[in-house]
């Protein structure tokens, strides 16, 4: 299997399809998953002809299970590092939940002509933890929740996470999808527990108020009104505001796991996105508009 050996000695693994010389793909998973999280799209987009690369974060998947470094700015490190390991130039970087942290946090760090363009799905930008600065943000209290459970029985946790909110499972009428469920606790269990716990800071904890302002390629923020996650109002639409080049599209009813259990509607829209067709709204067009719902 691929892996790169990172400056601290961890080990990164990753997956890279497609022709070396079209246009890379980059994404980026969330918590606590690993590139496998992408499959649908990683196929979508390889046949569509592009290169498709996911790797998995420090402490999950089959990366190395750290106990240190498990923060944005290692993580974001890390893809410096994978980005100059496989010479990657002009790429989409594509990323999910704290994956999109991830995304925003690399991105505006990254070497002069590594990035082309950005999108952020149910994204954890611009901070979710609620704070004086970010009144609408969630109580310590809830990531004190994740913490322990991840602490005390996380193969329980994590099922109990995959068979309800996270794909909207819980919603009357939705119909839980078993191999969903089963495959999001599978990726959860291969990484390791004190990265998961320290994770938990890193996706709740980080402002990326900075690395939105700094970032200066066109970003896609994509974010469903019935994320139970990430809740879109704190999210996406504060997100837009703070990018230079920013879209909003906003699904109603669409839960945080979207781009799986929706990826019929989402990859579409990806691609137009990469592709330059507009697929959102503009912040600097209609600021008034950015927290009502789009048509899908």
């Amino acid at each position: 299997m691929p892996f790169i050996t990172t400056a601290d000695g961890t080990e990164i693994f990753y997956k890279d399809w497609g022709p070396k010389d079209a246009q890379p793909i980059v994404f980026h998973h969330g918590w606590p998953l690993s590139a496998d999280d992408w499959d649908n799209q990683m196929i979508f987009f390889l046949n569509e002809g592009y290169r498709v690369i996911a790797h998995d974060r420090r402490g999950h998947g089959r990366s190395t299970q750290t106990d240190t470094g498990n923060d944005m700015d290692t993580y974001a490190a890390d893809m410096i590092e994978l980005a100059r390991a496989l010479d990657l130039h002009h790429a989409v970087h594509i990323g999910h939940s704290t994956g999109g942290g991830e995304v925003a946090h690399y991105v505006a760090r990254a070497e002069p002509g590594r990035v082309a363009k950005a999108v952020l799905i149910a994204a954890v930008p611009p901070i979710m933890l609620k704070t004086e600065a970010n009144p609408g943000g969630l109580p310590l209290e809830v990531f004190d929740t994740f913490r322990q459970g991840t602490a005390a029985n996380r193969a329980q946790f994590y099922l109990d996470i995959a068979s309800g909110p996270f794909y909207g499972f819980n919603r009357t009428g939705v119909q839980p999808i078993q191999g969903t469920i089963d495959n999001w606790w599978r990726q959860g269990m291969m990484g390791g527990i004190k990265a998961h716990y320290d994770c938990v800071k890193a996706f709740s904890e980080t402002d990326f108020t900075e690395d939105l302002k700094a970032i200066d390629v066109p970003v896609l923020v994509m974010h469903g009104d019935d994320d139970q996650v990430v809740p879109y109002v704190d999210s996406a639409p504060l997100t837009v505001q703070l990018l230079k080049d920013g879209r909003l599209k906003t699904y109603p009813g669409f839960p945080h796991g979207m781009a799986t259990t929706h990826a019929d509607v989402i990859n579409p829209d990806l691609l137009a996105f990469i592709r330059g067709d507009e697929v959102g709204l503009n912040n600097e067009e209609a600021p008034t508009l950015l927290a009502e719902p789009l048509p899908a």
